[in-house]
């Protein structure tokens, strides 16, 4: 998984009061030993808190939501908890489910929070990371290789059958995202409302309902030695959706903000030798029966949805509920997206 951002601390660290949380997690979590716990933070405030938990011998990672406001489902632990339990003995790589918190733990930390596994291998996320993989190619495959892995799988046969809606999935993603905008009064909400009424007037049919990750990238993977997937992380988002959403905002990611000052991770299309969006939609392709002809309109729907996503941090940003550097960068980004949004969508529909 990815290094941690702090310095490793026996001590308390924002968003987790480890001096009052240690003592319930060996309580709860057999395989933790009597030694005292450190943590440091991998990753925060941008989505999900990550911490990195040890005992000296074993690591955990652990996590929960944002600081601050938590918009609708956005960041569910429960349900990022379920996923990678159902998925855990399934052909998808997941990291192993440890322990989800109940009400006591809840108290303690004052939000939700779960445990897992630590996967051994790199999270590709600056673009150093990027240009030391050796075949960028055999990555590409192996990644898409791995979403359509994920849509294969039957939610049912995994006890996920339940999970969200069977139908409308891109009407409720498109009205969802709205009312975030919405819910924090963003000053670009009626250009929102352009975009999401022009993809709603020409909304495709569902081919197939299946798992669907939510927010799936290379930064969102443990890449192993061999540019094999070892585990796939963030699961907050995931439910049961259309499979082409998946697949175009992997692509929106990739290569979607080319040369943009994007904080969130280094992109692989501004990395030499790396493929364009042509090889991730074939690699998928040669993995899935699924029809991707209709791609332009999702990735209009991408955009927008990354969007919304980035103004909602924005605002927890302004509100001074972030950790770490960079959020004053995304703001400036949302018009680029919205933009990009119409005109993936007009490229379909001219």
């Amino acid at each position: 998984m990815a290094e941690p951002t702090t310095t490793p601390t026996v001590g308390d660290l924002p968003g987790l009061p480890l001096r009052r949380l240690g003592p319930y997690l060996r309580e709860q979590v057999s395989e933790i030993s009597d030694a005292p716990l450190q943590a440091s933070l991998i990753s925060g405030g941008r989505s999900n808190l990550t911490y990195l938990l040890t005992d000296g011998e074993r690591r955990w990672v652990l996590r929960r939501p944002p600081l601050g406001l938590v918009l609708e489902s956005a960041h569910d632990m429960g349900r990022e908890f379920r996923m990678i339990d159902a998925l855990h003995a399934s052909a998808v790589p997941v990291p192993r489910p440890v322990h989800l918190a109940g009400p006591a733990g809840e108290a303690i930390v004052g939000a939700p929070f779960f445990v897992m596994g630590f996967a051994e291998g790199e999270v590709l996320r600056d673009h150093e990371q990027l240009a030391s993989v050796a075949h960028p190619q055999s990555l590409t495959r192996h990644l898409m290789q791995t979403l359509a892995e994920l849509h294969a799988v039957v939610p049912d046969d995994v006890g996920l059958g339940e999970l969200g809606r069977a139908d409308g999935y891109l009407e409720r993603q498109l009205d969802r995202w709205l009312r975030q905008v919405a819910s924090i009064d963003a000053p670009l909400q009626a250009r929102f409302e352009e975009v999401a009424a022009s993809l709603r007037h020409r909304l495709p049919t569902t081919q197939r309902t299946r798992l669907v990750h939510g927010d799936y990238r290379l930064d969102n993977v443990v890449v192993g030695d061999q540019e094999e997937i070892v585990a796939v992380l963030d699961w907050e988002m995931a439910t049961r959706g259309d499979p082409l959403a998946d697949i175009a905002s992997t692509l929106v990611w990739w290569d979607g903000m080319r040369g943009l000052d994007s904080p969130v991770a280094a992109h692989p299309g501004d990395v030499r030798g790396y493929p364009g969006r042509e090889a991730l939609v074939d690699a998928y392709a040669e993995a899935s029966d699924l029809d991707l002809s209709e791609l332009d309109w999702y990735l209009g729907f991408a955009f927008y949805k990354i969007a919304a996503i980035f103004e909602g941090i924005r605002h927890r940003h302004d509100e001074g509920l972030t950790m770490g550097d960079g959020f004053d960068r995304l703001g400036p980004l949302v018009p680029h997206l919205l933009d990009s949004a119409a005109a993936a969508f007009a490229s379909h529909h001219p």
